[in-house]
């Protein structure tokens, strides 16, 4: 069906939502399918451009002899209007805020267990949901660029209650996660006592390189290495090892190779050689000196290239706060 035909996409018939629709936008966002975000993201864009435009109203002398109360009436409408047709052809904020939103649903269905790009694990149907609070959050930076006081205060209730369903969301877990945390928490502490990084941390990547323990690296016999963190074998490792195939990024592209692996005896020594790797080596000192916030751990592993995916940080960071939370 053409999206010109599709009352949920066809904007162009009524005026822009005020910030006091916030609420249609976020039950359009949960609806769950690409064609309702992307029409939430629109109207979102139109609000954001109606706001500049009361913003620059506001900003220019109103005294003139055709000046009135209904003039200014009948020119908010005007604004509205104009606001949805500009959006309607695009400025460029909806295309972003939908990219933003596919990217935390790749993250989510890795904190969730699924793989990235999975639309039928749960991931999509959260990320939809999950598009009210981050639309608030947007929605209070667009307001403070233009000005707009009053229209802060009207969307404050609106932001309360994201902010409510989001700690809601945080506090259940899965029994997968339940279950992988209950398994190895007790050697993710042992290892946060030699290197100050919270061992819930070092279990969400433990859960990033392993899928949840779905995904260990093992030998062409079968063989468990116990690598849980995705170590590579170089010339200097002296114990075990094993040969997998890999995904590694080169210039942003993803390539399967095949690489040499750390082997262990068990967990426990995945965990310490682990840690061992990130106290011993210099470019991990900043990493260890921002082990206190879970984003700033996760993008300082990025920067010191502990791995290719461009993503990394970004899914780390969602793992560790959202199914690890607490």
């Amino acid at each position: 069906m053409s999206s010109s035909t599709s009352p949920t996409n066809d904007l162009s018939g009524k005026f822009a939502l005020d910030v006091r629709d916030m609420g249609s936008l976020k039950q359009s966002a949960r609806a769950g399918s690409p064609q309702a975000l992307k029409s939430a993201a629109t109207q979102f864009e139109a609000m954001f451009v109606n706001m500049m435009m009361k913003s620059m109203r506001e900003a220019t002398p109103q005294d003139g002899m055709m000046d009135s109360q209904q003039s200014k009436t009948f020119q908010t409408m005007l604004d509205q209007q104009t606001s949805q047709n500009i959006a309607k052809k695009g400025i460029g904020l909806a295309d972003m805020l939908v990219r933003q939103l596919n990217k935390q649903t790749d993250a989510q269905a890795l904190a969730l267990g699924g793989e990235a790009g999975d639309k039928t694990s749960g991931a999509n149907a959260g990320s939809f949901a999950g598009m009210a609070s981050l639309m608030d959050a947007k929605l209070q930076r667009a307001i403070a660029a233009a000005g707009g006081n009053a229209a802060a205060k009207a969307s404050a209730a609106t932001s309360a209650t994201s902010a409510t369903d989001s700690a809601a969301a945080k506090g259940s877990q899965a029994p997968h996660v339940r279950s992988f945390q209950d398994k190895l928490a007790a050697h993710a502490e042992e290892a946060s006592k030699s290197t100050g990084i919270p061992a819930k941390f070092m279990l969400g990547q433990a859960a990033l390189e392993s899928g949840w323990g779905k995904r260990e690296i093992k030998g062409r016999d079968g063989t468990n290495s116990h690598n849980l963190f995705g170590i590579k074998a170089g010339s200097d490792w002296k114990g075990k090892v094993v040969e997998a195939t890999t995904t590694e990024y080169v210039n942003g592209k993803a390539q399967t190779r095949v690489e040499r692996f750390r082997a262990y005896d068990s967990y426990a020594d995945s965990f310490k050689d682990y840690a061992n790797l990130l106290a011993s080596n210099p470019r991990y000192e900043k990493v260890l000196a921002s082990a206190g916030d879970a984003a700033s751990f996760a993008q300082g592993l990025q920067k010191a290239g502990y791995a290719t995916d461009p993503n990394y940080a970004v899914k780390l960071t969602s793992i560790i706060k959202r199914s690890l939370a607490g």
